[in-house]
């Protein structure tokens, strides 16, 4: 009996034992199974240019970032700016006149002579196209008569606009060791500048026609993402080259609801920016989808209440959650499910109308409190007389009654 007892707690523990290895085994098994598929679906590009940023245009959210707060030279990046700018604060049918500094400018032309008159849209279809220098002088000495203070009111412009480290010396990125911007900086300004139309048009324009007095050709953009190799999805773009700035580029895609913005600094060959460029709208497309807070959905603070005007849309990767924060500025902070920071929006703020009272004035209330007294003064005097006369009355019929007795 002793033999089978202790043969069954042998096999007891060795059941207990056996299970545990199995269910460490498959815990394992499970975790290297959910971190591969993480793996295969989260991976991030591999970058070799020395910048980039990756943002979702509509609502900033960045998806990528390497170095993306550096300073660096941006080259013909510079073009975007000046072009936004231009378009914003000049009119687009005014007429520049080439000056001999705009025509005897370094670098890639669309060829200005001297005197020559140009629309101001026709010179940023050529600096954004065609990344004419000479075009971004023109614009800069009709705007404002000089580069320098054409310089000093871009920069002004781009604070303004949300740019905080950004310095720039000229219209169109010839190099200057104080030229700098970032690659966080050039995302905001193309997430600014596409909002607008002319700006768009101009961007995602392949070819144009160009009748100019000593040059008549088709211009083509050098974005070869537009032309040569074509990507699906992509809207528009710029690249740059000067020997300290490596190759640059800027890039829009959009597939679907995704608009995105990738921006790649001080690339080694074009080979390598545009492979990096790849990378990046890959990544983007294939691991991103849309949530979305409708329009018109309230939220209160205390007493406050505020409430969306419009429905926004921010990027979720798969798995991801998110909730909503509102904070005492006005900000309506959208957090994922680790408490990082997917995007945030100014929230419009109900105003509660204060409930109105009456208020009387003080010498009214006397004169009430006058007459209520009054009143009662009145009321006891009357109860008094009635209450005598009762009294009267019966002591007369007393009198009576006594009389008729004798």
């Amino acid at each position: 009996m002793n033999k089978k007892l202790k043969h069954l707690k042998n096999l007891n523990r060795f059941s207990k034992i056996t299970f545990m290895i199995l269910t460490i085994v498959l815990s394992v098994n499970l975790l290297s199974n959910s971190t591969a598929y993480a793996n295969e679906l989260l991976d991030e590009p591999t970058i070799a240019s020395e910048a980039a940023i990756l943002i979702e245009e509509g609502s900033g959210r960045v998806l990528y970032a390497k170095n993306p707060d550096v300073l660096m030279y941006p080259a013909s990046l510079t073009k975007v700016a000046t072009a936004i700018y231009a378009i914003e604060n000049g009119d687009l049918e005014a007429i520049a006149t080439t000056s001999e500094k705009a025509r005897q400018v370094d670098g890639t032309r669309v060829y200005l002579e001297v005197g020559e008159r140009v629309s101001l849209k026709k010179l940023i279809q050529g600096l954004l196209i065609n990344s004419g220098n000479d075009a971004g002088v023109a614009i800069a000495e009709h705007l404002h008569g000089s580069v320098q203070e054409f310089a000093h009111e871009l920069n002004a412009y781009l604070k303004e606009i949300g740019l905080r480290n950004t310095n720039f010396i000229n219209p169109h990125g010839l190099f200057d060791p104080e030229h700098t911007t970032t690659a966080r900086d050039l995302a905001l300004l193309t997430q600014y500048a596409m909002k607008n139309e002319v700006f768009r048009e101009i961007f995602g324009t392949r070819e144009l026609d160009w009748d100019g007095e000593s040059w008549d050709t088709t211009i083509y953009t050098h974005h070869r993402l537009l032309l040569g190799r074509p990507y699906d999805g992509v809207t528009g773009g710029k690249n740059g080259y000067v020997n300290q700035s490596g190759q640059t580029l800027i890039t829009t895609a959009k597939r679907g609801e995704m608009s995105v913005i990738a921006v790649v600094l001080k690339g080694a060959t074009q080979t390598e920016i545009y492979n990096d460029t790849v990378e990046l709208l890959d990544y983007a497309f294939a691991n991103y989808h849309f949530a979305s807070i409708p329009k018109g959905k309230e939220f209160t603070l205390g007493e406050r209440i505020f409430v969306t005007k419009e429905e926004y849309k921010f990027p979720l990767v798969q798995n991801e959650e998110f909730n909503e924060e509102m904070t005492t500025d006005g900000l309506l902070r959208i957090k994922n499910q680790y408490g990082d920071e997917i995007t945030s929006y100014p929230i419009h703020e109900i105003e509660i109308p204060e409930i109105q009272t009456t208020t009387v004035d003080e010498p009214n209330l006397v004169e009430k409190k006058d007459d209520s007294k009054k009143l009662n003064a009145f009321m006891i005097i009357s109860f008094m007389m009635i209450f005598a006369g009762i009294a009267v009355l019966k002591n007369r019929n007393r009198k009576r009654h006594h009389m008729k007795k004798l």
